[in-house]
């Protein structure tokens, strides 16, 4: 862990950016008036996983699938 003052950060802040997304640093404090302030650290990605059509072709949607609809719209909001 480095440890850089408000001064410094501001120089150097493209070169520290660098050195954290690259790995060469895990993380920066940065420290004002001799405490820390903030943290300088890697974003780290989501794992990107196929989500959208992920059951594409193993279940058949019926035809007549949209049938009922009526009659569930009553039992919710009864008769109009």
């Amino acid at each position: 862990m480095t440890i850089v003052t408000m001064i410094e950060a501001e120089a150097n802040l493209a070169r520290l950016v660098e050195a954290v997304a690259n790995g060469s640093e895990t993380e920066i404090v940065i420290a004002r008036d001799g405490h820390p302030a903030a943290r300088l650290v890697p974003v780290v990605a989501k794992p990107k996983g196929q989500r959208i059509g992920a059951a594409e072709g193993r279940w058949k949607i019926p035809d007549d699938i949209d049938e009922d609809n009526a009659m569930i719209a009553e039992m919710f909001y009864g008769k109009k």
